[in-house]
């Protein structure tokens, strides 16, 4: 049974340590003591928050509490429930990361050795009823809050600028045992490619989380970051967090984005909600969005191509081999075989790699795959995008309510007609 219970008048779904660092502890009414320290183990994706160290007054041993015992968790009080507190005295074990005493205030450098900054904080962000170190702050804004003077942030309206906030995925493990850990902290990465980075793992965050906690996040963002972010994230979320944040927030990302990227998000919105939208952006910007949506519910069948290259379930290897070479010279797609039988009902596709690699007696109807990624007639362009983006194909085969193959969209061709009349 989860004993997790979310303070309701104080929910909060991202934290920085350095806000939760000293605040009061409170067991049945009772302050007991302070929070020391954030405790961590590593996991194959972000480390989870496991314990929190609590320092007491009077000499009393430190109390080591379990994630799952901390019922509220605020910037004013951590909220426990335990029934003995003896039984949780003592320390981390070395295997564990302690956020304030081993991370912060740390050096932290690239793969060749280069200083990127000092760890000033650290942030922490809750899925559900988990809590993961989702990132490191080196910037002014962490110093502030290292510094005691974390109020002003909110008085000043402060937000994190990128690349300053680095996400813990980037970041190599730290030596174990752990002990009491004094190097400095390293990246998976290049100093150069932070700014490559971050919007594509916050966008793998913000799908775990509630669309309340998205918009959270997404206020301390800048507006490229978020605008970034925003792109990456998948459809169901980017509604949800659309109708969670506020309109001037969302017009903002949209006219930092090119008209193709603000056309994608807008068509997964209700209709009235995207012309709502659409009204309150530049008319010059509306045109060249509302000519890619257009253009992106057309039927794909008029862009497919019939230049592709069929062979029958039959043929060897051997012979496809010697006879591609004649069959590939007209042919607009040339990385797939479609093998087609004699009614033209398509029964596989043979990627040409596939085909060099096959033994040559073998027919090509035991090579390839017969679980065809494939469109309808009446697809449209955003669905046949969708498919590319999903699966990284370099063409689809457009096939009809009997199986047979009437064309290929190769990718190539769809990327282009989606940007040409912008150029």
């Amino acid at each position: 049974m989860n004993t997790y219970i979310v303070d309701r008048k104080n929910t909060k779904e991202s934290y920085f340590v350095n806000d939760l660092i000293g605040v009061k502890v409170v067991l049945y009414g009772k302050k007991i003591g302070t929070v020391k320290d954030i405790i961590a183990k590593e996991t194959d994706t972000l480390p989870v928050v496991t314990h929190l160290l609590i320092t007491r007054p009077f000499g009393f041993p430190s109390l080591l509490i379990p994630w799952e015992n901390v019922r509220v968790l605020n910037e004013r009080e951590a909220v426990i429930r335990v029934d003995d507190m003896r039984s949780y005295e003592g320390d981390p074990d070395e295997l564990s990361i302690r956020i304030a005493d081993q991370v912060m205030d740390k050096k932290i450098i690239d793969t060749e050795g280069r200083d990127i900054d000092v760890i000033y904080d650290v942030r922490l962000v809750r899925v559900n009823s988990h809590l993961f170190v989702s990132d490191v702050d080196t910037s002014t804004i962490g110093l502030i809050r290292r510094l005691g003077f974390g109020w002003l942030i909110n008085v000043l309206k402060m937000t994190p600028q990128f690349p300053k906030m680095i996400s813990w995925k980037y970041i190599q493990h730290l030596s174990t045992p752990l002990g009491r850990f004094r190097g400095d902290v390293k990246l998976k990465v290049l100093k150069e490619t932070l700014s490559e980075i971050n919007p594509v793992d916050l966008a793998d965050i913000l799908e775990e989380l509630d669309y309340r906690e998205r918009a959270e996040i997404f206020e301390h963002l800048d507006t490229e970051q978020a605008s970034k972010t925003l792109e990456k994230i998948d459809p169901k979320s980017q509604r949800e967090l659309i109708a969670a944040l506020k309109k001037d927030r969302i017009v903002q990302l949209l006219m930092f984005m090119t008209p193709s990227q603000a056309a994608d998000i807008i068509s997964v919105l209700p209709h009235a909600e995207a012309w709502t939208l659409l009204k309150l952006l530049e008319p010059r910007h509306v045109k060249k969005i509302k000519a890619i949506m257009d253009r992106e519910e057309q039927d794909i069948a008029n862009y497919a191509t019939t230049k592709f290259i069929k062979y029958p379930p039959s043929m060897t290897v051997g012979e496809a081999r010697a006879e591609y070479y004649r069959a590939a010279k007209d042919k607009k797609v040339v990385m797939y075989l479609y093998v087609v039988d004699e009614t033209g009902k398509l029964v596989r596709v043979v990627d040409i790699k596939e085909l060099l690699r096959a033994r040559e007696r073998k027919q090509l109807a035991d090579i390839g795959t017969n679980r065809i990624i494939s469109l309808k007639p009446k697809s449209t362009m955003r669905q046949a995008l969708q498919l590319f983006e999903r699966y990284d194909y370099r063409a689809i085969p457009v096939i009809d309510h009997m199986d047979k193959i009437l064309g290929v969209i190769p990718y190539r061709d769809i990327k282009k007609l989606k940007h040409r009349f912008l150029e």
